[in-house]
C-alpha cells in the first residue's frame, strides 16, 4: 500500500467583489504558514481583500453591477465561504484575528481588559494562545494596568495584536498595523513581529505598502493592482523579477536568507553565510553564529566590475553572472544577476553597461558595501 503524504496546508481565496468604479476579481493560492503580505499602491484592493476573507463585505444583489461569481474561502481546510453549495461563515464564526491600522483600544479598559476581552470571545476548547504567552511575546508585561491613553502609538498596536492572538485564531489579518506609526515606533515595532512569527504556528495575511516591511517580515507576496492580482509567490522571487515593476526605481532590492557565523564585537561587523557566498555588514547588535538574518541589498548599491577589484574600502565582492538586462529609466539599466542561487540586482548607468558589454551569461564581480546592507 502506497501512502500518500498529506496536503500541505494551504490558504484559498476566490474572490468577486463589484462595487461603483471598483472589481475586486482574485484567485488567490497561498501558503497556509509564515507571512503573506499583499502589495500594491493604495486603492488596489489589498484592505476590500482582507475584509472580504474575514467575512466582513461581501456582495449584496442590490449593490452589484455585475453578475456575482461564486466566491470560496477555505484556511488549512476549514471552509469559511463556499457560494456553491450555499456556505457562509459570519465574522464571529471564523477563527481568526484582525489588527487594523488604528489600535481601536477600548478606552474604558485597562490593557489587561483589553487583552482578556480577546480571551473570553474564544470557547476553552479552541484556546491555544495563553494570556501570558500573548503578553510576552509582544513585551507588554509591565503594561497591563494603564489605560490605552497612557500607551504610545507602538504600544497601543502592540496591545492591540496581542489582544487579536488572544483569540486563538487560525489566521491572523493585519491592515498596515504599522503605518500611523513614525519611524522609531515602528522599529520599536517590528522586532516583537519577527520574534511573533518565529514563535507561533499561526499564518498571518499582511497589508502594506511599505516594501521595507514586506521585505522583512514576508516570504511570500501577493502583488495586486486595481483589484487584480499581478503576479504571486515567494518574496524574493518577485521582487527580483526583471518583468514586474517591484525591480524598477530608486527602491528597487532584492532578499537574501543567510545564517551568521560570526560577529566581531570590536569592529561591529556580522558574517553572514549565504548561497552566494559571505556578505560582511555592520551590525551594532552582537549576532549569535547560527542566528537566521534577512537581509535586503538595494540594487542602488551595488556596482558591477569584470575583475576582482584590491585595495578597495568594499567590503563585499561577490562573483556572479549576468542574467538580464533591462532599462530601468533615462541613461539608467537594471542588470539581475545569480551570485550562487540567489538573485541580486544592481542599477548601473547604461554608459557602464555597454563599457563593460553585460548581457545574459557575462562573470562579473557584485560590489556591495557593508554599510548600505539592511537587517
Amino acid at each position: 500500500m502506497i501512502e500518500t503524504a498529506p496536503p500541505l496546508p494551504s490558504i484559498d481565496a476566490r474572490l468577486h467583489l463589484a462595487r461603483p468604479g471598483f472589481t475586486l476579481d482574485v484567485d488567490l493560492h497561498l501558503p497556509g504558514r509564515g507571512v503573506t503580505a499583499l502589495f500594491g499602491p493604495s486603492g488596489c484592493g489589498k484592505t476590500t481583500c482582507l475584509r472580504a476573507i474575514a467575512g466582513l463585505t461581501r456582495n449584496r444583489p442590490n449593490l452589484e453591477l455585475a453578475r456575482a461569481q461564486p466566491g470560496r474561502v477555505v484556511v488549512n481546510g476549514d471552509v469559511w465561504q463556499d457560494d456553491d453549495a450555499h456556505l457562509w461563515r459570519a465574522t464571529h464564526e471564523r477563527a481568526l484575528g484582525y489588527v487594523f491600522q488604528e489600535a481601536s483600544l477600548f478606552d474604558h479598559l485597562n490593557v489587561r481588559g483589553n487583552i482578556t476581552y480577546g480571551l473570553q470571545r474564544t470557547p476553552p476548547a479552541r484556546r491555544q494562545v495563553a494570556l501570558e504567552q500573548a503578553v510576552e511575546l509582544l513585551g507588554i508585561g509591565h503594561l497591563m494596568e494603564r489605560k490605552p491613553q497612557a500607551l504610545s502609538g507602538g504600544e497601543r498596536q502592540r496591545v492591540a495584536i496581542a489582544r487579536a492572538l488572544a483569540t486563538s485564531p487560525r489566521l491572523l489579518l493585519m491592515d498596515e498595523p504599522l503605518a500611523a506609526l513614525d519611524a522609531q515606533r515602528k522599529a520599536e515595532v517590528l522586532p516583537y513581529l519577527e520574534t511573533l512569527h518565529r514563535t507561533l504556528d499561526i499564518p498571518v495575511l499582511y497589508v502594506s505598502h511599505a516594501i521595507d516591511e514586506v521585505a522583512r517580515l514576508a516570504s511570500h507576496m501577493v502583488l495586486m493592482r486595481e483589484g487584480r492580482v499581478l503576479a504571486q509567490g515567494p518574496t524574493g522571487e518577485l521582487i527580483a523579477r526583471l518583468d514586474l515593476p517591484l525591480a524598477h526605481g530608486d527602491a528597487a532590492a532584492t532578499v537574501i536568507e543567510g545564517t551568521v557565523q560570526q560577529h566581531d564585537a570590536h569592529d561591529h561587523v556580522t558574517t553572514v553565510g549565504f548561497s552566494g557566498g559571505q556578505l560582511l555588514l555592520v551590525s551594532p547588535t552582537a549576532r549569535a553564529p547560527g542566528e537566521a538574518l534577512r537581509l535586503r541589498v538595494q540594487a542602488r548599491d551595488v556596482s558591477l566590475a569584470l575583475a576582482a577589484p584590491s585595495d578597495s574600502s568594499i567590503l563585499n565582492i561577490l562573483p556572479a553572472t549576468v542574467v538580464a538586462v533591462a532599462e530601468d529609466s533615462p541613461g539608467q539599466c537594471m542588470v539581475a544577476l545569480d551570485a550562487g542561487a540567489t538573485r541580486l540586482l544592481a542599477r548601473v548607468t547604461q554608459r557602464s553597461a555597454q563599457a563593460l558589454a553585460l548581457a545574459p551569461g557575462r562573470a562579473v564581480f557584485a560590489q556591495v558595501k557593508g554599510v548600505a546592507i539592511v537587517n
